[in-house]
């Protein structure tokens, strides 16, 4: 898999000079990065395996600050590439040369706390954990946990509508967000939602929430906080076989049962988890579930018992209930870790699909046949209740072979999802690592209804440009917009 960037345009290079003062007269001091060694800091994000050094980089560090940067860059005809925490798996982070990079770091502020409503207004540039650190000792909580959840933003897991490992119970992003502040690439800045559980008209913030950075540059959100539950328990689940594991996954949501949290892992993932952070997984079995329940007493040992007599109907092999806060701070560094602990012995391509719950185990099976295809190795982990998979396919960075191979692994693995009733991408976004995968799921007339959107809103493409849609996606000329003949 080659993935294609747009060539910089060379009239936007041209005036780079002008550009960067303009951006200084904005943002003054050290907010505009033009040194080539510190842009080299943002040429990347979690997709390593591509790279673009930006133009030039700009930190702004509130609302009005960003409106006259991309009043600037849309005269100017200036790509403009909003980025977070620069976690995001899917490149969606990745600049093109010719880019400004927006970057949202320096607004982190707490701008309003509500416990009596339940609410929190914040600057998009906060990370997901420090939300929850902030309300915790009113025994509160902001319910997305996304892996990276101490360094990504909140404008990442809007972007992208992150979820995390307690999404079964709670939801993605989209429903813990009640309300945005964004820029458009006019500079317009737009209030959408709000402190209200509901808002009258279009669900707007359902099409910015999950738009990748597309449609508009977010400065701040309100989000729903939660009460903390009573109790929670988590509960190690071994099978010798995986579809035993993938059965019980299907017959518990069929049942009407609801965890709070069900995370899969398989013979390889249990190993690699288990050597970093010595979680008391069980080593001789080919995949383990995480159950975690909550609330009472009463209600966790009821859950459980309905639990645990699904689970022997596939004959598990183990159970393992944590005993105390110190085991169930052990067993979810294990899962929380996975990823980075995967990194400590091979490179490898994280890849985010989702399926319907009932297929789990033919998916299962599907994924290692394709992967031993390649003659590479997988260890799968992921969000087994609501179906959003992350394997992730191992290889050797040092062969160039072996990552086209890796590559086209990913590639089969996210065409199953679709063949099986899923879709590309559960939280990872398409960014440009699934951009030519695009048309796997929508024909040409879905793409068209999707980029007049994008048209719409941003008339000249320069919002995160050559991502999500394939660089020759059916789009209308931007002056048959309806934003552009209203003008």
């Amino acid at each position: 898999m080659t993935i294609a960037f747009p060539e910089p345009q060379a009239a936007v290079l041209a005036k780079r000079d002008a550009i960067i003062a303009g951006l200084q007269a904005i943002v003054p001091g050290e907010g505009v990065i033009t040194a080539l060694d510190e842009r080299r800091a943002f040429e990347t994000d979690a997709l390593t395996s591509y790279r673009r050094v930006p133009m030039v980089v700009v930190l702004p560090e509130t609302t009005e600050q960003v409106s006259a940067i991309l009043k600037l860059c849309n005269r100017e005809g200036v790509p403009v590439v909003a980025r977070g925490a620069g976690t995001s798996l899917a490149g969606g982070a990745i600049p093109q040369e010719d880019a400004v990079v927006l970057g949202i770091a320096k607004m982190n502020r707490v701008l309003e706390t509500n416990f009596a409503d339940r609410t929190m207004r914040v600057q998009s540039g906060i990370t997901n954990l420090a939300i929850s650190g902030e309300v915790a000792h009113e025994g509160f909580f902001y319910a997305p946990d996304p892996s990276s959840q101490l360094a990504c933003t909140i404008a990442g897991n809007v972007a992208m509508n992150s979820g995390g490992a307690h999404c079964l119970k709670y939801g993605v992003t989209a429903n813990n967000i009640l309300g945005l502040k964004l820029v458009t690439i006019e500079g317009e800045i737009v209030e959408i939602g709000g402190a209200a559980l509901d808002s009258p008209g279009y669900d707007l913030i359902g099409l910015m929430v999950g738009s990748e950075g597309q449609l508009g540059v977010v400065t701040e959100v309100t989000v729903r906080i939660l009460r903390q539950a009573e109790g929670a328990r988590p509960v190690l689940f071994g099978f010798d076989e995986i579809g035993q594991a993938g059965r019980t996954v299907a017959d518990i949501i069929g049942a009407g049962i609801i965890p709070v949290a069900i995370e899969y892992m398989d013979r390889e993932a249990i190993a690699i988890c288990e050597a970093f952070a010595h979680a008391g997984y069980p080593l001789d079995v080919e995949a383990m579930l995480i159950i975690e329940v909550e609330g009472s007493e009463a209600e966790m040992e009821a859950m459980l018992a309905r639990i645990v007599e699904i689970a022997r109907a596939h004959q598990v092999k183990v159970i393992k209930e944590s005993k105390s806060a110190i085991e169930t701070a052990a067993i979810w560094k294990g899962r929380k870790s996975a990823f980075g602990a995967t990194g400590r012995v091979a490179d490898y391509i994280c890849m985010d699909g989702t399926i319907p719950t009932g297929r789990l185990p033919e998916v299962l099976a599907g994924i290692d046949r394709i992967v031993k295809g390649y003659g590479l190795r997988v260890a799968n982990v992921f969000h087994a209740g609501d179906g959003n998979l992350h394997p992730l396919v191992m290889f050797n960075v040092n062969d160039p072979a072996e990552q086209v191979k890796a590559e086209h692994a990913g590639e089969d693995i996210l065409r199953l999802c679709v063949e099986v009733g899923g879709c590309l991408t559960g939280e990872h976004g398409v960014g440009i690592e699934k951009r030519d995968l695009m048309r796997e799921q929508f024909s040409d007339t879905d793409l068209l209804q999707q980029t007049r959107i994008k048209s719409a809103l941003d008339p000249q493409w320069l919002l995160n440009p050559a991502k999500v849609f394939p660089l020759d996606a059916p789009k209308e000329a931007a002056s048959s917009t309806p934003a552009k003949a209203a003008a």
